[in-house]
């Protein structure tokens, strides 16, 4: 799609002058850089990482609080016009349809074109103009300007994880690229579970339901953060990976890893994820957007003592994210991925026939499964791009359009039999989001453990692994070994660094 004339060629930056980790860093501040050029952050250390890291999961924490936020203040919009739940799934479908939109297009070609940082700043002004629709939308009291502002700040939200979910999988050794993510995703997990308790807490306490200038204030408020934030960034050190520091990450890593350049059509595992993430996010909305009926369904509650029971399963989420972040650090992400999916067949099936508040703990143990699925589907599907990094990070981000799709049919299910039947929906979204690391596992297993493996951004006695600097004081190690015989041997291959005696 758009931005695809912004990808290297094979031969691209492979031939020319490779700077360091250090020009990287002392570079972030630059507000462009060349997508087909190399900047020196393909072997960033953990420590030179650190910061830049830090503030994208500011943003993930904010967002995810705002996007939290945005759910109450919808509630409130549908309440005081009277929106149908068959209307109601009109506005999902105008949020989530703004990611089939502006990944593959606008979204995509800015990262590509531009970089990471001006995709952080337009996807949070895009964000800011659509919170400040509802403003009029507000005072007309329209349905279709809330439909318009809803698009609007979806399409600033996907702006924003076509840049920040790939920045962090890639800005930092390459071993700990989904340890980065679900980590960074566990904060947006925790602002969305706190924005509803302190909107019904603090923010709407007392108020009128038909009543919207809260509403209208409160995204006036919003809108004002979100600039203030685009400010920050315009000045944060944002250190810029291209595409051709991961293609140039993507051969040395190749004797771990076995990596061969491929065009974007033979990219078939990544073609394999954006099928299982658009999938899996659409049957997770459909059961986020069921949870609180099949709760008054199955044990029998009000709908108030339903969505306390939706804010424990959300709590769940977070918790299994950091759970799952954890267990990263030990354990093999193909094979976490692979249980956790297991896991959510299991319980999604059980929720079809359990009743009660046991039926409630079991789809609310279907959440905390969840909790990883997204940000480790995406970081094993963009393992091995190289030179298509950007845009195929685009295209899994565009996936989660799936969103608009279950949730309808879920809830047309559950209207003709009931919201524990309706759970089937899901069903049929999970087992084709299962098929994903059964396919990683039998047939991806060596790549994605290579990269594990790599010792790329960490330091040895000659500098850090991967680095420019690295390699040039490796060379002269093997010069000078050649000028005294046969005192040490130095064995290298693409990726592989030893010494033997």
């Amino acid at each position: 799609m758009f931005g695809k004339k912004e990808e290297p060629e094979v031969s691209n930056g492979m031939d020319r002058r490779r700077p360091s980790n250090v020009e990287a860093i002392n570079q972030q501040y630059s507000r462009s850089v060349s997508n087909a050029g190399l900047t020196g952050a393909s072997a960033l250390t953990v420590r030179q990482s650190i910061v830049p890291i830090a503030l994208v999961t500011l943003l993930f924490f904010l967002w995810g609080f705002a996007y939290g936020l945005l759910d109450v203040l919808n509630a409130k919009f549908q309440n005081s016009l009277g929106i149908t739940a068959a209307r109601a799934g009109g506005l999902q479908g105008a949020y989530f349809g703004a990611y089939l939109i502006g990944p593959p297009t606008y979204s995509g070609w800015v990262v590509r074109k531009f970089g990471y940082r001006w995709t952080f700043i337009t996807g949070l002004c895009i964000y800011g103009v659509g919170a400040l629709m509802f403003w009029p939308s507000a005072v007309k009291r329209s349905f279709g300007g809330f439909c318009g502002s809803l698009f609007i700040v979806g399409s600033g939200l996907s702006t924003l994880e076509t840049s920040a979910n790939p920045f962090i999988a890639t800005c930092g050794p390459p071993r700990h690229s989904e340890f980065r993510l679900e980590l960074s995703q566990s904060f947006q997990a925790v602002g969305s579970v706190m924005a509803p308790l302190l909107a019904s807490r603090v923010f709407f306490k007392n108020t009128d339901p038909q009543d919207l200038s809260s509403v209208q204030w409160t995204y006036l408020g919003i809108a004002a953060f979100v600039f203030l934030l685009a400010v920050v960034f315009y000045f944060s050190p944002i250190p810029e990976v291209t595409d051709a520091d991961m293609a140039l990450q993507a051969e040395q890593t190749s004797g771990l890893t076995g990596y061969v350049d491929k065009p974007m059509r033979k990219q078939y595992k990544l073609f394999f994820g954006v099928a299982a993430q658009f999938c899996y996010v659409g049957a997770q909305v459909g059961v986020a957007s069921q949870f609180i009926k099949y709760s008054v369904e199955s044990a029998g509650i009000s709908d108030a003592a339903g969505s306390d029971r939706y804010a424990i399963a959300q709590g769940l989420f977070a918790i299994g994210r950091f759970f799952a972040a954890g267990c990263m650090m030990y354990i093999k992400p193909r094979w976490i991925l692979m249980f956790f999916m297991t896991m959510i067949m299991i319980f999604i099936a059980a929720s079809m026939g359990a009743w009660g508040e046991g039926g409630v703990a079991v789809l609310s143990i279907v959440l905390f499964f969840e909790s990883c699925i997204f940000p480790t589907i995406f970081t094993l599907s963009i393992r091995g791009l190289g030179r298509h990094t950007k845009r195929g990070s685009s295209w899994i981000v565009a996936s989660v359009s799936g969103g608009a799709l279950f949730p309808s049919i879920t809830g047309l299910v559950a209207d003709h039999k009931n919201y524990h039947i309706a759970m089937v929906i899901p069903l049929i979204g999970f087992l084709v989001a299962f098929a994903f690391p059964i396919y990683l596992n039998t047939l991806y297993a060596r790549e994605l453990d290579g990269f594990r493996e790599t010792n790329i951004g960490y330091r040895d006695e000659d500098g850090v692994v991967g680095d420019a600097g690295y390699e040039e004081r490796r060379a002269s190690i093997m010069h000078a070994e050649k000028g005294f015989g046969e005192k040490g041997i130095l064995h290298e291959e693409k990726g592989v660094y030893s010494h033997s005696s």
